[in-house]
């Protein structure tokens, strides 16, 4: 098979389908196949003579095989793991008719084919832990090759690693890569610890609109589509800020929600236009006690995941276990560019700029260029985990102002690695401030900002009804799986990362 072109191989695939067809044989079944074991209770509880494992029922894919005379040998594959599967003539076919093993079994299963097995464990002499079958059942048949991994005197071959091919085929690199999955376990503890972090504290979890007539809670650009019944259009949410803080101000004490966002904005290694994030919000609190917050938080996600507050990411040592350095956004600026920016206004930021070889464009303001230098010349020096605090107000239109100077605001953002990964605020609750704010967004949009916020009159209407003081938080899930799994791409943390189509719509391919 092997000097056989790929179109070859899957020629024979399809004829193998009609000739099981032909014999009355279903290549997909539609009676269930009811599984009573996994390949790892078997790895972690077999022991000889044990009873409980006389009669296993097991599913899965056939990895690999070695065709012998009356008695084969394949490997099984299931979300687990793999197990060998030894299969003899004369235990899976009736005494007058081996049809099943001599044409069936050798000649129309393929390695990729789902297949049922129920039999008995076993060790082999050579001390392999092996099923042998009693009965044998296809599940479903593989009419497309998998690119199987082969090693030769310790060099691998066809290995399935191209990385456009591995997110554009996941169901393939799920397959034939397992570590792949080890990365999305990991995910979903992450998540699983966050939401006990929260439910633990007694803050309710609750859903909110993806689409919205404004998008709001947050600078970027949106996807926009229409709503035919309505005769609108409406904004895939770029953040659910608002409307969580609506939930505030109408009576919860502490909301938090697992969001997909959408933000129509540019792709690398650290961007995906459609992404995850966390965000909560908890009345009668300010942004340092979510500082606290967040470093047991923090903390316990690095236990809960990996054992460990301290975990290995790029070759380095970084310890969630806090507590996290607490660094002024304008100090940081001053300790890392050696430039002193407060106090400087439009101009004189974009003489720094330009002194910095920092690219501007005339639709950026004053909080754009700050972030601009900020980000230049700051972010990739905070390795362990820093809280970068108190941003000028011109940078958060959203956010309280600072208790003792009204330039800046109480916000921080979480940085490890040289990366944000969480951003937070004391929420403003003054609706006329949060107007005038507003009103400057507008402001910037007119002069080109495609990504300033747009004004949201029923949210100015929710707050003069009264919020709280509260303090809110947005947490990247995806940065923070790449930073717990060591994955270099935001790419390796999505199950389908956005891409090109392949297909044209319609295609029959």
């Amino acid at each position: 098979m092997e000097s056989l072109t790929l179109s070859e191989q899957e020629a024979i695939r399809r004829e193998s389908l009609q000739n099981l067809e032909a014999l009355g044989i279903p290549a997909y079944p539609a009676e269930a196949f009811e599984v009573n074991v996994t390949t790892t209770q078997l790895r972690n509880e077999f022991v000889a003579g044990d009873d409980r494992f006389m009669d296993v029922r097991i599913a899965g894919r056939m990895m690999t095989r070695r065709i012998m005379g009356a008695a084969s040998f394949f490997e099984l594959q299931d979300e687990h793991g793999r197990i060998q599967i030894y299969v003899r003539r004369d235990d899976i076919c009736p005494s007058d008719d081996k049809t099943f093993y001599n044409t069936v079994f050798k000649k129309m299963l393929d390695i990729g084919d789902i297949v049922g097995v129920r039999g008995y464990v076993f060790i082999t002499q050579t001390g392999e832990l092996s099923i042998h079958a009693k009965e044998l059942t296809l599940l479903s048949k593989s009419l497309r090759v998998l690119p199987i991994v082969k090693e030769k005197d310790g060099a691998v071959f066809d290995a399935f690693s191209d990385p456009e091919q591995r997110y554009r085929m996941r169901y393939v690199d799920l397959i034939v890569n397992p570590h792949v999955r080890e990365t999305f376990i990991k995910r979903t503890k992450i998540i699983n610890a966050m939401r006990s972090f929260f439910n633990e504290r007694g803050y309710l979890e609750v859903d909110t609109p993806v689409l919205q007539s404004i998008p709001g809670g947050a600078s970027a650009r949106p996807f926009v589509t229409h709503h035919n019944a309505l005769d609108i259009p409406l904004y895939l949410r770029i953040a659910n800020e608002l409307y969580l803080k609506r939930l505030i101000v109408g009576g919860f004490t502490g909301v938090y929600e697992f969001s997909r966002n959408f933000r129509n904005e540019g792709m690398d290694r650290t961007h995906n236009p459609e992404f995850t994030c966390m965000e909560i919000y908890v009345a009668y609190k300010d942004y340092l006690w979510m500082m606290d917050f967040t470093e047991r938080l923090f903390a316990q996600i690095a236990i809960e995941v990996n054992g460990t507050t301290t975990v290995h990411i790029d070759d380095r040592e970084i310890d969630f276990g806090g507590p996290y350095r607490r660094l002024p956004l304008l100090e940081a600026i001053a300790e890392y560019a050696g430039i002193d920016i407060s106090g400087m206004d439009e101009p004189l930021l974009r003489d720094v700029c330009k002194q910095l070889h920092i690219d501007t464009t005339p639709a950026m303001g004053k909080g754009k260029l700050i972030d601009a230098i900020f980000g230049e010349t700051c972010e990739h020096h905070f390795i362990q985990p820093t809280f970068i605090i108190d941003y000028p107000v011109e940078l958060s239109p959203l956010t309280k102002r600072h208790r003792r100077n009204p330039n800046l605001t109480e916000r921080f953002e979480l940085f490890v690695n040289g990366k944000e990964i969480a951003n937070a605020y004391s929420e403003l609750n003054d609706p006329i401030d949060q107007r005038q704010r507003f009103e400057e967004q507008a402001r910037l949009k007119d002069k080109g900002d495609d990504e300033a916020m747009f004004i949201d009159m029923d949210f100015i209407r929710a707050l003069e009804f009264g919020m709280p003081p509260t303090s809110g938080m947005g947490i990247g899930i995806d940065r923070l799986v790449m930073m717990l799994s060591g994955a270099q791409s935001i790419q390796d943390v999505l199950l389908f990362p956005q891409m090109r189509p392949e297909f044209s719509l319609g295609s029959k391919q």
